[in-house]
């Protein structure tokens, strides 16, 4: 039980990195840079907060890291309690890691095309990067089926193995659900409005928060009081 509570622990701290690094650099940091609708904005700004810019792909590769790390210590975790769950969390937590793998990238070209002109087609720097942190964050957005894809196996797991609050493991899917259909909304659907697309990840936000709280110091209750112990399918 010593064993499975560090676990969870050192899960917790994989998460809360997650959260901060995912903080930091999207709410934070690329407002900062990325103009939306003004290349010549986003490249003068590119310029003149170089380093805030390449702290923004740093903080973008911790995401990465602290994702893959949290799947891979999450499947640790529930792999006893149920593998069919824990290896999709597992899965669809790695496939979003690489997903912003991919937008470190764009914004990493980003940087190095601001920096010397004759990186960007035609010499156009401003479109280029403006396409760049587009790109960047379209990727982002279509990412989003995979966050909520890891949400749902997570809050299963807590919702019915007895090991965690049930309302915690109903939080997490439900979570998990708005953050599938703000995908759909953001890019399937045409024009909709942001407030309803940042609405549907609001449940997400306080199950993670819980989780995240959960893990660091509760850990995980000592006896299954849901489903024994055999179980292992979804």
């Amino acid at each position: 039980m010593n064993d499975l509570k560090k676990t969870a622990r050192v899960t917790g701290l994989w998460y809360l990195g997650l959260a901060i690094t995912g903080a930091l650099g999207f709410l934070l940091v690329r407002p900062v840079i990325h103009a939306p609708g003004n290349p010549a904005a986003t490249a003068r700004n590119l310029v003149e907060h170089a380093q805030l810019a390449r702290l923004g792909v740093a903080l973008e590769l911790g995401v990465v890291v602290t994702q893959t790390l949290a799947a891979v210590w999450f499947y640790k975790l529930f792999c006893r309690l149920n593998s069919v769950a824990a290896g999709s969390l597992a899965a669809f937590g790695l496939v979003n890691a690489t997903a912003i793998l991919g937008s470190a990238a764009f914004m990493a070209t980003a940087v190095a095309v601001s920096g010397d002109a004759s990186l960007a087609p035609s010499g156009d720097v401003a479109a280029t990067v403006q396409l760049l942190y587009e790109l960047s964050s379209k990727l982002w957005s279509v990412a989003a089926l995979f966050f909520g894809l890891w949400l749902i196996p997570m809050g299963y797991v807590a919702a019915t193995s007895g090991r965690m609050p049930k309302w915690l493991g109903l939080t997490l899917i439900v979570g998990g659900g708005g953050y599938l259909v703000s995908a759909f909304l953001s890019n399937g659907l045409g024009k909709v409005p942001s407030w309803l697309v940042e609405g549907l990840t609001v449940p997400a936000t306080f199950g993670e928060f819980w989780m995240i709280g959960y893990l660091l110091f509760v850990g995980i209750r000592p006896t299954s009081e849901a489903v024994p112990s055999s179980h292992h399918g979804p």
